[in-house]
């Protein structure tokens, strides 16, 4: 009878602890909650340009909070957006926050000193980071448009390690490597740090697309040449895309993101993995993606303007441009910032070097097969002639 008796408590306590666990919200969870915002989550959002928001009473205008599974925990997003005339709740925190806008004009002022804010102006295209802990306002300054932008954050692990929301957003410490008040702190600038392009504002991403972008010819004439080879990098032009790519760092260096433009219809990246939380955001073209894990079966997200999504970490993942026109898409998150385990980098070698990218000659056939039936949906010739399996070699 005892040990019926203890076997009954022993399933009781299993039961209990199973319903707390799943009546269980992180720190982070409850705050969201309290903001009274819906969260969007899955592996993608299909157009942040149309996604429906809620009244945002705490801020001001509306938004909607974005857990997409590739973060793991890592960051988040969000959209927000401000009607015409009207001006955001000020607010601080300890976090990282990086801000395109997606769409309207306005201004942002920025202090922690309320004697020497900052105001600078932004539009459709701009990019820049938030200074963690500095106070910041949103304006507003058209009369008929509302204001909106996509903004991703380090709130997540911010507030599930300290699990303190005041220690988060009414902190007194002045992150002065990162933000101590200089003038023209938020104006554009051309500083070079290595291979990355440090500054803290961008008036327009457009303007940064190169005045040539290379022709489908010319892309095909590099690929017949031999100019292209079976790794390729990351980013840039290195697998004969025909566009340009640039490594960019806010924040005095410590945020670090990327952007791409006019990768040619026709053309596929080689399949590469990294740290977790880049979030890529398609401004314009049309295609697929897919991630996967090592040993695990590939996730297809497809893509166009105003598309995000994030490969988990260590996910293979590779970018297919399908569409008739080139693929314009930032990388909003922080790079390789959070290393392999053993405090490794990632290599952007063939896998045979040991590195973390597939070569061509290395993947699944079935994917460039895939690649080339909807190039053929779409009327796009295929223009990589490097790769081992091109039907037009």
């Amino acid at each position: 009878m005892e040990q019926q008796d203890l076997r009954a408590q022993a399933l009781a306590q299993v039961r209990q602890y199973n319903e707390e666990a799943e009546a269980y919200k992180s720190p982070y969870e409850l705050w969201k909650a309290s903001q009274g915002l819906p969260t969007v989550r899955g592996f993608q959002v299909d157009n942040v340009f149309d996604l429906e928001l809620t009244p945002w009473g705490a801020r001001g205008g509306s938004g909607v909070f974005i857990n997409l599974d590739g973060t793991q925990g890592f960051n988040d997003s969000y959209v927000y957006e401000l009607p015409p005339m009207q001006s955001s709740a000020p607010v601080k925190h300890i976090y990282d926050e990086l801000v395109f806008i997606l769409r309207g004009e306005g201004t942002t002022t920025v202090w922690i000193d309320e004697r020497k804010k900052q105001t600078f102006e932004w539009a459709k295209g701009s990019w820049f980071a938030i200074p963690p802990n500095a106070w910041h306002q949103y304006h507003n300054l058209s009369g008929r448009e509302p204001a909106r932008y996509f903004a991703m954050t380090a709130a997540p692990r911010v507030i599930d390690t300290f699990q303190s929301l005041d220690f988060v957003f009414n902190n007194n410490h002045i992150f002065t490597d990162r933000f101590d008040e200089e003038e023209g702190y938020f104006r554009e600038t051309n500083t070079r740090k290595g291979h990355w392009w440090a500054t803290n504002f961008i008036a327009d991403v457009h303007s940064l697309k190169p005045a040539h972008r290379a022709t489908a010819e010319e892309v095909e004439r590099r690929a017949r040449a031999g100019a292209v080879n079976l790794r390729g990098a990351v980013g840039g032009d290195g697998e004969g895309r025909g566009g340009y790519g640039g490594a960019i760092a806010f924040v005095n260096g410590t945020v670090r993101c990327g952007i791409s433009f006019g990768s040619q219809p026709g053309v596929h990246t080689a399949a590469h993995r990294h740290g977790p939380g880049i979030h890529v955001l398609t401004l314009g073209g049309h295609g697929y993606s897919y991630l996967w894990p090592k040993e695990g079966t590939p996730h297809r997200v497809n893509w166009g303007p105003g598309t995000v999504f994030v490969p988990p970490e260590m996910w293979w993942h590779a970018h297919f441009n399908t569409g008739p026109e080139p693929w314009d898409w930032l990388r909003v998150g922080w790079g390789t910032d959070k290393p392999k385990i053993g405090g490794k980098q990632y290599v952007y070698s063939s896998l045979r070097e040991g590195g973390d990218q597939i070569a061509l000659d290395e993947e699944d056939p079935a994917f460039h097969r895939e690649f080339e039936e909807e190039l053929a949906k779409s009327g796009v010739q295929c223009l990589m002639l490097h790769h081992p399996c091109c039907t037009r070699r």
